[in-house]
């Protein structure tokens, strides 16, 4: 476990240590990129049975990870009680809202809607944490959502008669995650070792998924074709597996609300692989929304955590 990043000295802000750019970056690139996977299971199999099977896989890959490099995965009773809240909250309602808020609206909304993470993310540090949000980071994140809206501003135009249930359903998704973050963050959290507690609290996220894909959809369900099967590993092992792991690391350095400033820069990291993959035409908005992100994300990132 790494040492939380030392605040700054009044008047020198200074951008985060080198280690904590490279994994905020290996997180946004592997999270910007599961838009264009993730579209490929949608369709023939139910959203609750493919969030099952990618836990499923990333709660196995975590324990060998575990066995092959000597971590115990036997637990005490009171951790799993944490794991549990872990799995509950994280790896089944956060993606279950989620994957049903795309069925009222785009993934683009999906996205604006997801980068107020950072707000629930720094009130509940506040709340609980005693972490204070310094003026400057506040307005590099206001600056990166309106340019996250900017970029998506044809989506609201487009936005059909369901868009008050997609959101909400996103917004129910965000506060979810929201949880598990600041739990990372509390003495118990930083006490449990990451690849365990990411091992039991997705096999358990995996475990209540089945159990509910079960009981409301019928038995599983899976689409034997190399595009579903390669996501389906894709978003088990890069996007589950590894973000979670570097992610969980990074909010125990930097806190939670600078952590989740990441869900600002991955819709920007979206948009520019779709722009290479699929020709996405950027608009004046979408590109004055890229700017505001980036000039967002460099105040925020230079703010002090405390």
């Amino acid at each position: 476990m790494h040492a939380p990043v030392e605040p700054q000295k009044a008047g020198t802000p200074q951008l985060l240590p080198s280690r904590i750019l490279a994994q905020f970056a290996i997180v946004t690139l592997i999270w910007g990129s599961t838009w264009l996977v993730i579209r490929g299971q949608l369709g023939v199999v139910p959203p609750t049975w493919s969030v099952a099977y990618r836990f499923l896989i990333a709660g196995a890959v975590m324990a060998v990870a575990c066995l092959v490099t000597g971590r115990s995965l036997k637990q005490p009773a009171k951790a799993h009680g944490f794991f549990l809240v872990m799995a509950l909250f994280q790896f089944s309602l956060n993606f279950n809202f989620v994957y049903r808020a795309e069925a009222y609206v785009t993934s683009g909304l999906v996205a604006v809607a997801f980068a107020l993470l950072v707000v629930p993310n720094a009130i509940l540090s506040w709340l609980f944490l005693k972490q204070r949000v310094t003026l400057r980071f506040a307005w590099g994140s206001l600056l990166g959502i309106v340019g996250v809206g900017l970029m998506f501003w044809r989506e609201f135009d487009s936005a059909g008669d369901g868009v008050a249930i997609g959101l909400s359903l996103t917004l129910l998704g965000v506060l979810a995650a929201s949880i598990v973050n600041v739990m990372q963050a509390t003495e118990m959290g930083r006490s449990l070792d990451i690849r365990a507690a990411l091992a039991w609290a997705m096999l358990y996220g995996a475990a209540g998924n089945a159990i509910y894909a079960w009981v409301t959809v019928g038995p599983p369900v899976i689409a034997w074709t190399p595009t579903y099967i390669a996501g389906l590993f894709y978003l088990g092992i890069a996007a589950s597996a590894v973000a979670f792991t570097i992610y969980f690391d990074m909010i125990r350095a930097i806190g939670p609300a600078r952590a989740a400033y990441s869900s600002v820069v991955i819709p920007l990291v979206a948009m520019a692989l779709s722009t290479i993959y699929e020709g996405y035409a950027w608009s004046a908005p979408a590109l004055a929304g890229a700017a505001l992100v980036c000039a967002g994300l460099y105040i925020a990132l230079r703010a002090r955590s405390r």
